[in-house]
């Protein structure tokens, strides 16, 4: 997941200025957000793709369109100047790979 990351980066902006660092969220400025957006796109097709793949069921999808929808707003929300909001966006991510987990393990068990 690139976007989380990309959160990070933009919290750490200033310290990334002042000792040279060349990070993403130098280079997007204030592209990040279209940036952002195609990146959970791109993730979001994977998951959908991996889900068609492996016969998912609709516990699978429940978890991806929660998962989808949650990033959206955090994107919509994102306020790229505001090291605060940048870290509690990236602080709030902690848990959706556990959620992505047991989207898979419980549309496995609904498979049988």
């Amino acid at each position: 997941m690139v976007a989380v990351p990309l959160y990070l980066r933009n919290a750490d902006k200033e310290d990334d200025i002042k000792v040279g660092v060349k990070s993403t969220a130098l280079r997007f400025q204030e592209q990040t957000k279209p940036w952002l957006s195609g990146f959970v796109v791109a993730m979001m097709s994977g998951l959908v793709l991996a889900g068609v793949n492996a016969e998912q069921t609709l516990p699978y999808y429940a978890v991806l369109t929660g998962v989808a929808m949650h990033l959206t707003n955090q994107i919509y929300t994102l306020d790229i100047n505001k090291p605060e909001d940048c870290w509690k966006k990236f602080v709030s991510n902690r848990n959706l790979g556990l959620l992505l987990f047991l989207g898979i393990v419980v549309g496995n068990l609904w498979k049988e």
